[in-house]
């Protein structure tokens, strides 16, 4: 195979990556495409002309001119699509989380396992500038043995991006420690090398839900005038105060990784600004990133009197492309993956662990703040 053949099942928002994969004298080119929406699919073949478009992703996997699909629809479909295609003979780049249950997860391991077929996840946050200078820094030990992480993710846009959508009820999304937070989780397990072992987490919905209308629509509302949540969007535009709103927007998280390691991750959705802002300690000395172009090395004193280490800051030149440049770097990623084998940044183990840390954090919250341990892997399933 000198060219991979795509299809896209979920053409609209995220689905736009798409164009990443569209090379037509290059190694991929863009085939088909499934969505629900006759809207969504009329415009990706404006885009993709000669493009194949259903509202069945089954008539998709069917195609012999589609040798791998990129999964870009709802969460709670990512399992069913992603066994189906690989069932199908086709290579599979999965979104994140690849899918909403632990079980669902390891069932799309074995069966990627049994197919022999190519299976990515979509950690584009791997492919972030930011994160493998950081990693380069903690991985030639320049900071020692790595005892302790703090990830804070400020979602400034909690409201607009997640509770004015399916996202807010926990049967699409499970919570958003699961949907939001498996990058944030999955980073830690990146920077560290290590997996989280048992988790505890306590959360609440403390802003947004309430006694709305389900059906209330921000348009329609008596008080978009005065509503800090007023969105004008063609379908984001649930009231993020509906009495169906059931996920967290508020949460701690405790995780013990393997080999000792401390770790936290708090998620909060209705603050002033939108930025993550990570902390590695170890035994010399601490990285951290303040934004997504600016790393800090900072140094313990005598460690800088012994070894002549001084502290440092690095600043990144930004990169075109969605996501900090990541997206079109992860598609390219993808490709190369599949026409020659080498492994990319992410594996399907990898989503496995960030969606069981996220579910049984979840779970915990829901249970009081017990400590739950993470399940090994299925039987014959390795990195």
């Amino acid at each position: 195979m000198k060219q991979v053949r795509m299809g896209i099942i979920g053409v609209s928002g995220r689905g736009g990556i798409a164009v990443h994969w569209h090379k037509p004298g290059g190694k991929s080119i863009v085939v088909a495409g499934a969505d629900v929406s006759d809207k969504n699919l009329n415009e990706f073949r404006k885009k993709y002309p000669n493009s194949f478009i259903t509202k069945d992703y089954k008539e998709l996997l069917k195609r012999k001119d589609v040798d791998a699909v990129a999964i870009i629809s709802p969460d709670w479909t990512h399992e069913e699509y992603a066994i189906a295609a690989l069932r199908a003979g086709k290579h599979v780049y999965c979104e994140k989380p690849i899918a909403i249950t632990i079980a669902g997860c390891d069932r799309i391991l074995v069966e990627a396992k049994k197919s022999g077929k190519k299976f990515m996840v979509g950690f584009n946050m791997r492919y972030m500038s930011v994160f493998p200078v950081m990693k380069d820094i903690i991985d030639r030990g320049s900071i020692g043995e790595i005892k302790a992480v703090w990830v804070r993710h400020f979602v400034g846009l909690g409201g607009q991006f997640y509770y004015h959508d399916w996202h807010a009820n926990r049967k699409n999304s499970t919570g958003l420690l699961l949907q939001k937070g498996s990058h944030d989780i999955d980073m830690i397990h990146y920077l560290t090398g290590k997996y989280t072992t048992k988790v505890s987490a306590f959360g609440s919905l403390d802003y947004f839900g309430g006694n709305k209308p389900n059906d209330l629509r921000c348009k329609n509302c008596k008080e978009k005038e005065t509503c800090w949540e007023f969105i004008d969007h063609a379908t984001m535009d649930q009231c993020c105060f509906r009495k169906e709103v059931n996920v967290e927007d508020n949460n701690m998280v405790i995780m013990e990784l393997e080999g000792g390691i401390k770790a936290t991750y708090l998620q909060n959705h209705f603050t002033p600004e939108y930025l993550r802002n990570y902390v590695v300690i170890g035994t010399e000395g601490r990285i951290e990133c303040v934004s997504d172009d600016k790393v800090i090395v900072k140094m313990r004193p005598h460690v800088k009197k012994v070894k002549n280490y001084s502290d440092k800051e690095v600043t990144l030149k930004p990169i075109e492309g969605g996501h900090g440049g990541a997206d079109p770097i992860i598609c390219g990623d993808f490709i190369t993956y599949v026409l020659t084998g080498k492994k990319s940044k992410t594996t399907p183990v990898a989503g496995r662990m960030s969606v069981a840390v996220g579910c049984l954090a979840t779970q915990s919250i829901r249970k009081g703040g017990r400590v739950i341990k993470i399940p090994a892997l299925p039987r014959g399933i390795k990195e």
